[in-house]
């Protein structure tokens, strides 16, 4: 007989994850919900099979500051090999263009400050960017023609870390919505010798960077007892780990029990802020992620911490 499945449980916080090679998304999230028997799970910005790197996952309540994760500026280190350009922009795809011309260093870098700053940036047709609902990987998978609209994209820097005549290698600094692919698709386009990625690595999705960041190898480790003092849970990031550029605001026991009734409440203090979005704590607990309007405390998203 089949053993029962076992209850899931109530988990919150964030396991920045270090994705591993040829995973999705998708299944990368499954498998951590799965070691922590989690409820429910979410994780902050798709990373590509072909991609390694950082998956912040988001468990329980943590799923409700998800947008401040994938709003905040994205570090990557990247491989772009020259010669040909894939229907992928990486090596999942065909072969859709080839040149024999191989760039200069001097050429290179003579290139990038073009694609620094607030840049207008078509995305690949294999992503995930809708198109009337439905998802154009999903269209370009099934042999239909895809033509996506240029965008505004936010780039801090680009800089060349090494390079041959055969790829070279970056690391970029970008916002969201910025697909790595097309940027090595551009500037191969751009370079006249056609380029797509052959190694793509995240290393920072905004507060979180490799520091903070387990194996599913690891977790699976800790969640056997496998590493002797230390369990799965010490995997676990805070809900407001991921609000670290948000600010604060304490409150006492009686604010913090309006606040989560969904009823506004008063600013008070010295050094109370004049507008904009807070997280609300009471202890050293999360509340809520409110707005400041007109001198009040005004929730948005009221955590609801339950074991």
């Amino acid at each position: 007989m089949n053993q029962p499945r076992s209850k899931k449980v109530d988990v919150h916080g964030w396991v920045v994850l270090d994705k591993d090679l040829e995973q999705t998304s998708t299944h990368a999230v499954s498998a951590v919900r799965r070691l922590f028997n989690a409820k429910k799970g979410g994780h902050a910005g798709t990373l590509d099979p072909l991609a390694t790197g950082l998956l912040p996952v988001a468990l329980g309540e943590a799923t409700k500051t998800v947008p401040f994760v994938m709003d905040g500026r994205k570090t990557y280190r990247f491989t772009v090999t020259w010669g040909s350009e894939t229907t992928t922009d990486d090596t999942e795809g065909e072969v859709s263009q080839s040149s024999d011309l191989r760039p200069t260093r001097e050429a290179v870098e003579a290139l990038l400050p073009r694609y620094t700053g607030t840049i207008m940036q078509v995305p690949p047709k294999f992503s995930a960017v809708k198109i009337a609902g439905e998802r154009a990987y999903d269209l370009a998978r099934d042999g239909e023609e895809v033509t996506l609209e240029a965008r505004p994209i936010s780039v801090d820097s680009l800089v060349l870390t090494a390079f041959s005549d055969v790829a070279g290698e970056f690391e970029a600094e970008c916002g969201k919505g910025t697909y790595v692919r097309a940027i090595a698709r551009d500037i191969g386009r751009d370079l006249g010798c056609f380029g797509h990625v052959t190694a793509l690595r995240r290393t920072r999705v905004g507060p979180f960077g490799e520091d903070d960041t387990v194996t599913l190898e690891e977790l699976r480790e800790l969640a056997d007892g496998k590493i002797e003092g230390q369990t799965i849970e010490d995997a676990l990031l805070p809900v407001e780990a991921a609000l670290a550029d948000v600010p604060e605001v304490k409150v006492n026991r009686d604010t913090a029990a309006r606040l989560a009734r969904g009823q506004s409440a008063i600013v008070r203090g010295r050094d109370a802020p004049i507008d904009g979005t807070v997280w609300v704590s009471v202890a050293g607990d999360p509340i809520a992620i409110a707005e400041v309007e007109q001198g009040e405390l005004v929730p948005k998203r009221v955590f609801v911490f339950t074991n």
